[in-house]
Order: C-alpha cells, then sequence, then structure tokens
C-alpha cells in the first residue's frame, strides 16, 4: 500500500490538473491509474504530434470559427511565415472575448479574437512569437504530455493496448483544456519571451513589440476586464517583471 501511496503522489504531481485531488482513489484505482500514467508519460515525440492534431481538431469543432475579417488579418501577418524552424504552421481564430493564444507541437496556432480586438499587429505578432516559442522550446510537447497524463490518471485512457487514435471526443476536449491551461515556468515563459521579441522584429515589427503586449496584459488584468485575460495570466505569471526585462531589451537595442 506504501508502494501504491507513493505512486499516486508521483501522478498528482505530474499532472497539472487540479481536478485530480478531488478523486477517492481505492487501491485498485490506484494500481490502475498508475499503470496508465506511466504509459502516457512514455509516449513518443511523434505520438505527441499525433495527439497534437487530434486534439486540435476536436477544440477546433468545439469553437466557433471568427468572422473572415479576423482570418484575414491573421492571415496577412503570417502570409510570409509558412514554418516554424521547419515546422509548417495552420492557424485559425476562435470566436472569443477572452484573450488568449496558444501553439502546438504540430504547427497548429489557434488565437482568440479577443487578443486581436486588444492587440495591434506587432504586439500580436510578439505573442504569436512567444506562442511559438514554447514550441521551439518543447515546451508544448512536455504540456501535451502532462494534459494526456492527467486523463490517463482519470483512467480515461486505458492502460491496455489503448492508442491515441482510439481516444473519444470528450477525452480529446478534456486534453485540449488542459493544455490550454498549462502552467510554465518563469524560466520557460522567459525564454518564449525572447523569441516572441526575435519573431516579430525579425518580421519587422518594432523591437518594443514584447514588451508593449505584455504591459497591454498586466494593464487589462488590473481593470474591469481582467476574467477575459484569467486564462492567459494562469499560464503566463509574472507579466509585470517580463514586461519590463523585455522594456529593457529594446531600450538597449535602441541604445537607450
Amino acid at each position: 500500500m506504501k508502494k501504491l501511496a507513493i505512486i499516486a503522489a508521483a501522478i498528482l504531481t505530474l499532472s497539472s490538473c487540479s481536478a485530480l485531488s478531488k478523486i477517492n482513489w481505492n487501491e485498485a484505482q490506484l494500481a490502475q491509474a498508475a499503470t496508465t500514467a506511466l504509459t502516457a508519460a512514455s509516449i513518443s515525440d511523434a505520438q505527441v504530434i499525433a495527439l497534437s492534431q487530434k486534439t486540435v481538431a476536436e477544440l477546433d469543432a468545439q469553437n466557433k470559427l471568427a468572422s473572415e475579417t479576423y482570418q484575414q488579418r491573421l492571415g496577412r501577418l503570417l502570409a510570409d511565415i509558412p514554418d516554424v524552424e521547419g515546422l509548417k504552421i495552420n492557424y485559425k481564430v476562435y470566436e472569443t472575448n477572452e484573450v488568449n493564444a496558444f501553439a502546438c507541437g504540430d504547427g497548429s496556432i489557434r488565437v482568440y479574437s479577443g487578443l486581436m480586438d486588444v492587440m495591434d499587429d506587432s504586439e500580436l505578432m510578439a505573442i504569436i512569437g512567444h506562442e511559438c516559442g514554447h514550441v521551439v522550446h518543447q515546451d508544448t510537447k512536455k504540456a501535451m504530455r502532462s494534459a494526456y497524463l492527467a486523463a490517463a490518471a482519470r483512467e480515461a485512457i486505458g492502460a491496455a493496448g489503448g492508442t491515441i487514435g482510439a481516444l473519444s471526443n470528450s477525452v480529446l476536449g478534456d486534453i485540449g483544456e488542459s493544455f490550454i491551461s498549462s502552467q510554465y515556468s518563469q524560466k520557460q515563459e522567459f525564454e518564449a519571451d525572447e523569441y516572441g521579441y526575435k519573431f516579430s522584429t525579425e518580421h519587422g515589427f518594432s523591437p518594443y513589440s514584447m514588451c508593449n503586449a505584455l504591459e497591454k496584459l498586466v494593464r487589462l488584468a488590473g481593470s474591469s476586464q481582467s476574467s477575459i485575460v484569467q486564462k492567459m495570466f494562469a499560464s503566463h505569471p509574472d507579466s509585470a517583471e517580463r514586461a519590463k526585462r523585455m522594456r529593457a531589451k529594446a531600450d538597449a537595442t535602441q541604445g537607450k
């Protein structure tokens, strides 16, 4: 029983899903969940990409696409960016007032119309670059594995013979929500900010694009609109400090 308790603790530590703490485990469930979780943790990079593709397809089915005006604006910004360091990108805009965006390890970029409403083109490019940075640095693969692990620990996925192709739409939807709400470390966020800075400046935008976007998020979080940026701030901690770092970098670039 002690061994099972240790395994259960490991599952809860690895998983980013707070709902797990509310599950009442018995010994049989612990054994099954532990076996399933270990299977989930060992999936390959190719399987993570396949899982990302299926998860994003389910999120696309669940979310209404924004009007053509949004799609065209995003398409114009990304027209000359067919790939990110060899990863072919595809993009869509979801219609929602939430301020958020995410990118997956299969090259999918999804932007919320609420984010596009509050960001100018340069700020939007910096945010997209930031999300691409998480892909380039493998953060999204780790986050997708954790989301899969959380589903496995809830016994949503069978340990014996289960395949990504056999996952139900509801499980894929749960994995997608867990992935979007993934928590990244401060180090991961700093590195993604650096990539967002590089991404936006290399495509002709101001060195201040990244810091302006972060400063705008900080202002929104402190305003009556705070609820619409809640998800983005849940996964992007210390935004004020990050904005300060990016402004200092931009100032140094400009010789100030």
